[in-house]
Parts: C-alpha cells; sequence; structure tokens
C-alpha cells in the first residue's frame, strides 16, 4: 500500500516538472522516506536518477516546442553540476536527520517564493524580457544551487527558473524548459557525488522514474492550457504542510543542533 501511494506520487512530481520547470522534485526525498520508508540518506540517493531522468525528458519536450535555451542550459547546469559535485561529497559528514530537517526549511522557503510570484504577478512578459544580464549573480546561483542539491536533494528549479528569467532576461516559458535540463545536470553531479556512500534499489528507482516521466510528459502539454500561477499556488500551499510535517517530525534538529550534528544521528528512518 505505501508503495502504491509513492507511485500514484511520482506522478504528480512529473506533472510539476513538466508544467512549472520544478517544485515537484523538492517532494521526491518526502516520499521516499515519510510514505516509501526509506532512511534519507538513502532518499536523497534514490532522488537524484529520479529527478534528473524526469527533467531530460521534460526537457527534451520543451526543447522540441521551442522554449530552450542552449546556451544558458549548458552554462547553468555545468556550475551546478560542479557545486553539486561537491556538495555531494561534502554530505557524507551529516547526519541524515540534519539533511532532512534542512529540506523542510527549503521547502518553507520555496513555497513563500511561489506564493509571493503567484500574488505579485511580476514575472516579465514573454516577449519583454530584461535586457541586462548578470553574469556574476547567474553564477553565484548556479553554483549555490547546485550546493543545495548536493546537500539536500532538492533539484532547483523554483530556484533556477526566477533567475533565468530575472538575471539571464529569458522568456518565462523558455526559463521553464532551460531550467529542466539544468536540474538533469544538476541532479547527475549530485549522483556521481553521493557514489559509494548508501546502496540503491534501483528497481524501485526505475519504476518511480518511469511513472514521473509520464507525468512529466503530461505537464508539458497540460502547460498551455492551465494557468501556471494557480497550479502554483496549490503546489506551494501544500509544500507548506509538507514542510510542517517535516520539521515536527524532526524537531529536536531544532531543539539541540549540537546534538543533531553527533554522527550517531542517522535519520528518522530505520531502512
Amino acid at each position: 500500500m505505501q508503495h502504491a501511494i509513492g507511485f500514484a506520487l511520482a506522478a504528480v512530481i512529473g506533472l510539476s516538472l513538466g508544467v512549472m520547470g520544478g517544485g515537484g522534485s523538492i517532494l521526491t526525498v518526502p516520499v521516499f522516506v515519510f510514505v516509501m520508508g526509506f532512511s534519507p540518506k538513502v532518499a536523497i540517493a534514490m532522488n537524484y536518477p529520479v529527478v534528473g531522468a524526469t527533467s531530460l525528458v521534460g526537457a527534451i519536450g520543451h526543447w522540441r516546442a521551442g522554449n530552450f535555451d542552449v546556451r544558458n542550459a549548458i552554462a547553468f547546469g555545468a556550475l551546478s553540476m560542479l557545486g553539486a559535485l561537491a556538495s555531494a561529497r561534502f554530505a557524507a559528514r551529516v547526519p541524515g536527520v540534519v539533511q532532512l530537517t534542512l529540506l523542510g526549511i527549503v521547502m518553507l522557503a520555496a513555497a513563500a517564493m511561489m506564493l509571493r510570484s503567484s500574488a505579485d504577478a511580476k514575472t516579465p512578459p514573454t516577449g519583454a524580457p530584461p535586457q541586462r544580464r548578470h553574469p556574476v549573480l547567474i553564477a553565484l546561483t548556479a553554483v549555490g544551487v547546485g550546493m543545495l542539491t548536493g546537500l539536500v536533494g532538492v533539484g532547483g528549479g523554483f530556484l533556477f527558473v526566477p533567475a533565468l528569467v530575472l538575471l539571464a532576461g529569458i522568456p518565462i516559458k523558455t526559463a521553464v524548459g532551460t531550467s529542466l535540463f539544468v536540474i538533469a545536470m544538476n541532479t547527475l553531479g549530485a549522483s556521481l557525488g553521493y557514489r559509494g556512500q548508501v546502496e540503491i534499489p534501483w528497481p524501485m528507482v526505475a519504476g518511480f522514474t518511469a511513472i514521473a516521466i509520464v507525468g512529466s510528459l503530461a505537464g508539458t502539454r497540460i502547460v498551455r492550457f492551465v494557468p501556471a500561477a494557480t497550479l502554483r499556488r496549490g503546489f506551494a500551499y501544500f509544500l507548506l504542510v509538507m514542510a510542517a510535517f517535516i520539521l515536527y517530525q524532526n524537531r529536536a534538529v531544532l531543539a539541540d543542533p549540537g546534538s543533531a550534528l553527533k554522527p550517531s544521528a542517522t535519520g528518522t528512518t530505520p531502512r
């Protein structure tokens, strides 16, 4: 029953990636931990191939539709990949329960960003992107989000999309497609950094990924008919609930961070 619910949520994750260019991947680790029963470190390692493959398929769909910027995809992707690789190596020294708590905090931030963008509606229109580019901020954002990916397992689309629009000056629809390719490179770097740290149940990952890919393909078609702001707002509220649940489950970390950082703190689930 747990696995059935988890696989159903895989479709939701893929749908979100296809529609918004990010967001859904932030749910993959909680689904693996709290629904399917894996430990935080195993869940984070499982997350990377799922999100990477799903994002790549979605990126191909957006590329065929003309919503793709090759130069920014390669530049952003390469920098974030390096950050993810380095951070994933460092993550071996961080207890799983701490990683999960950090993920909850990141989810709160992502939900706040989504709600704010839905309320303000300040995203530049498709035909009139900003003229100024900020290469230094672009580089710092790419590396920073990559490091976040390696540490807590998020794909980073909720940060990549606004960064590509506001800093790289590309239209929102192009940013969504480009973000998916960046996420694929990002998670590849993190996956390489995690090699040898945990044993991954590949049959489970393969099934989860296949369902997420179907959801992503559906999302790339739905995006033309459903207002993205409506989907973003609903997803943001869902993220708030999930973040509150994760932080409650790991409240001991917030109460006593020093104790949680000891090597014995391995996570909330034994598997």
